[in-house]
């Protein structure tokens, strides 16, 4: 297989061309073989009139004389050999060579009433025309037959004269078209190759570079602008990445230097001054170590949770899909998240509800599915449930309400959660979606539950929408806030 893009386009030109040639050949040199015929076969009728011509009643027989006319007509350079026979219908020889090969079917026709045809005499190939003529006189009528023959030198001479000077001019056609070609390739594919030379120059880590498109054939610019697009897309990665990087060192720092602090501080008393530590004091020193720890396990495992969000496309492509309930996550989240919601005296509540056009829940789980089910590969749906709901009730004051809702219609699965808490300004929206991003600082919090949040539902198709609560709670602490993400229904087995 060639690898070369300039072979395989020359061979796309050239390969049909030299079959064009060799066809335009192959019908020039027809052509010359009937120009030739022709030629030899009009010389060999003539001869053959001259010599019915010069057939003459002579004592009441018929005879022949060969004239010098007859055979100069076949005078060639080539040196062709003629062969002459006139016999009449008993087969008697007048005049040339006896037994003289005769075509295997007669068949004179035409206005000249002559047949030619092929044959070989005396160990040669010729070619000959067969004619006959009567003879009147008084004494009655006599058919007379009348073949001459040549040998085919001078007609492949002739051939050859006709057909190459055509096929010289075809092959020196094609040796121009080869020259061109592969010229012009060469020659129109140097920008590919400088902007090739371009990227192979630049360091391995420098992807800060732009393809001018300008520079290129019409038909190259949509690559040039896939891998600007491509070049764009990892800046803007390396860039979140660097950020990502930045962010979460320095919500570890804190944490991290609290324990330092802590440390230090203990171990800088003498063992007669920690002996005299009450114990309040020592355990307030160990909830510190504790807090600044916790806040560590915290920030580790939304860091871990997120990074798996984030490659959630490629990861989850690879899982097979399945069939999961959502209903049952959910109430899964509301139990493990009910100790939480106690602390703060916060009604953690549920709701669930089905749109007329849903599926009947007796027909689906006959299918296989609860009518809750979503038929997706993401393994990290608590995930998201779990920040949603671990968010608004972090962020509701105390004997505030937050609900977790699930509505189900023919097309789409609707999960919600809504707070009366302080909720999001419109303009801050969309920045509570960044990472380490925080509204309020004097909550416990990493920054990357709403960020993990928007990444695992990118990663299953599902749409993320912020918006003031639907409905008023008491007592009213605020706007509130309703988180929505829709999931769209993915057609399963069954």
């Amino acid at each position: 297989m060639l690898h070369s893009l300039r072979a395989r386009l020359a061979l796309w030109l050239l390969l049909p061309l030299a079959v064009l040639v060799g066809l335009c050949g192959w019908f020039a040199h027809e052509h010359a073989e009937d120009a030739a015929d022709y030629v030899q076969d009009h010389d060999l009728l003539s001869s053959a009139k001259i010599l019915a011509d010069r057939l003459i009643w002579e004592d009441g027989d018929v005879r022949a004389s060969v004239p010098p006319s007859a055979l100069s007509l076949f005078m060639s350079p080539a040196r062709d050999h003629v062969y002459l026979s006139v016999m009449d219908a008993q087969g008697q020889l007048l005049a040339g060579q006896q037994n003289f090969p005769q075509p295997p079917q007669l068949t004179l026709s035409g206005s000249d009433n002559a047949q030619w045809y092929d044959a070989l005499w005396q160990g040669q190939p010729i070619r000959a025309v067969i004619t006959r003529r009567a003879m009147y006189d008084v004494a009655g009528a006599r058919e007379i037959t009348i073949l001459v023959g040549k040998t085919t030198h001078s007609r492949d001479n002739m051939v050859q004269t006709l057909w190459w000077p055509t096929m010289e001019y075809l092959l020196w056609a094609l040796a121009v078209a080869v020259l061109v070609s592969a010229t012009a390739l060469t020659l129109e594919l140097r920008p590919l190759l400088r902007i090739a030379r371009q990227l192979a120059g630049r360091p391995a880590g420098d992807v800060d570079f732009h393809l001018d498109s300008r520079q290129l054939h019409q038909e190259l610019r949509p690559l040039a602008d896939t891998v600007n697009q491509f070049a764009r897309t990892i800046r803007a990665q390396v860039a979140r990445q660097r950020q990502f990087i930045s962010d979460a060192a320095h919500q570890l720092r804190t944490p991290l230097a609290i324990q330092a602090h802590t440390l230090e501080q203990a171990l800088g008393h003498t063992p007669a001054e920690l002996a005299a530590l009450s114990v309040a004091q020592r355990l307030a020193v160990l909830q510190r170590l504790q807090r600044s720890n916790q806040q560590l396990l915290n920030v580790a495992n939304q860091l871990l949770t997120l990074a798996q969000a984030e490659a959630g496309n490629a990861a989850h492509a690879a899982q097979p899909p399945q069939w999961v309930d959502l209903r049952a996550l959910c109430l899964q989240c509301l139990e493990a998240m009910a100790p939480a919601a106690d602390l703060k005296q916060i009604d953690l509540g549920w709701e669930e509800s089905q749109a007329a056009a849903a599926p009947a829940d007796a027909a689906t789980r006959a299918a296989g599915p609860h009518v809750f089910s979503l038929y997706t590969s993401s393994r990290l749906l608590p995930e998201l449930i779990a920040n949603l709901v671990d968010n608004a009730i972090r962020y509701t004051p105390p004997q505030g309400q937050v609900t977790l809702g699930l509505e189900a219609s023919a097309d789409s699965l609707l999960l919600s959660v809504q707070d009366n808490g302080p909720g999001i300004p419109a303009q801050s929206r969309d920045r509570v979606l960044e990472r380490f991003y925080r509204l309020a600082h004097d909550t416990a919090g990493t920054g990357l539950g709403l960020a993990i949040v928007q990444e695992v539902a990118q990663a299953t198709g599902a749409s993320l929408q912020l918006a003031d609560a639907q409905q008023r709670y008491t007592p009213p602490f605020g706007p509130g806030l309703r988180i929505s993400v829709r999931f769209v229904r993915v057609a399963g087995p069954g």
